[in-house]
């Protein structure tokens, strides 16, 4: 299988994503918005065709509410993010959006307003969620693969599986800090939601080859050499995971062009995750393992 035979291209070609990825965070950082900072979110909707964004952000700044994040929502709306503010500070958001148009009527479509105290606490509880869904795919594959010991631990599946997914991670929140950075994206819960989402597709790809490695290594190829058998292995499961990462991908990708602006981020982050956890399944994890039976050969002789 030439996913063995490049196996030190794909792992670094894996390692060079996730070093971008980080620099992207590092350089860009995480925009986080209201559902982890606290804040307000007002939807308006013109009568008639919407002002540039960037005339309504100015009509924003002016009223007095700096930093304000304006995105279009819709075909005549605008969903404005601030800090959190009164009923009278909403009257006033309303007025300055109308008054780029005088000729229009402005409409507020919705209000949310979260505190700083229930923001922080979003943000702990998305962090905790990530942490117990990586131990329990930890505890998982540690337990299916508990019989397996030859001719490498089990532990070192789930060691390759966590760098799967922490690789699977990373490249998505990378991925979001450009996406803040240039287009004004932020981090809501639908953004854990997706990585949530992602973490699961890519252990189902990765457990699917896993499981037929370990039925090789149970089965009449026991004596088949490591790389051999897992390349083998790759090659029986490889259009599997190809056609039904695809066919989920296109609606992904279907969602994030079509779809309404408020799951466009969301469809964003879900096919940039999807992809690279369906890269990740097969040409990290089996690579990994490969590498891993061959340092384990160097350490005995």
């Amino acid at each position: 299988m030439f996913v063995i035979r490049f196996k030190k291209f794909f792992i670094g070609l894996s390692i060079f994503f996730v070093l971008a990825a980080i620099a992207s965070f590092a350089i860009f950082k995480l925009p986080l918005g209201i559902d982890f900072t606290g804040g307000s979110a007002l939807d308006v909707e013109y009568s008639g065709a919407r002002p540039t964004t960037a005339v309504v952000s100015a009509a924003i700044e002016h009223a007095g509410f700096t930093n304000s994040l304006v995105q279009p929502v819709g075909e005549h709306g605008y969903m404005i993010q601030t800090r959190e503010v009164s009923d009278t500070e909403r009257a006033v958001i309303v007025a300055a959006a109308a008054s780029v148009d005088p000729k229009q009527t402005v409409t507020q479509t919705s209000f949310t307003s979260i505190g700083p105290s229930v923001g922080k606490e979003l943000k702990s509880k998305s962090i905790a969620s990530i942490i117990l869904v990586l131990i329990a795919i930890i505890l998982f594959v540690a337990y299916a693969f508990r019989k397996v010991s030859q001719p490498i631990s089990s532990w070192k599946y789930g060691i390759a599986v966590i760098i799967a997914l922490v690789h699977d991670i990373i490249i998505p929140v990378g991925a979001f800090a450009l996406l803040g950075h240039f287009y004004g994206a932020q981090v809501d819960t639908l953004f854990i939601v997706a990585l949530l989402t992602t973490l699961g597709l890519s252990v189902s790809d990765t457990i699917v080859v896993f499981d037929r490695i370990r039925e090789h290594l149970n089965g009449s190829k026991a004596k088949m050499p490591f790389p051999e058998l897992v390349g083998e292995s790759l090659s029986e499961t490889f259009v599997r995971s190809i056609n039904t990462s695809f066919v989920v991908l296109v609606m992904v990708i279907a969602l994030a062009i079509f779809g309404p602006d408020t799951t466009r981020l969301f469809a964003i982050t879900l096919a940039i995750g999807m992809f690279f956890g369906t890269y990740s399944s097969i040409f990290l994890a089996s690579p990994l393992l490969v590498v891993m039976e061959g340092a384990q050969d160097k350490k005995k002789k």
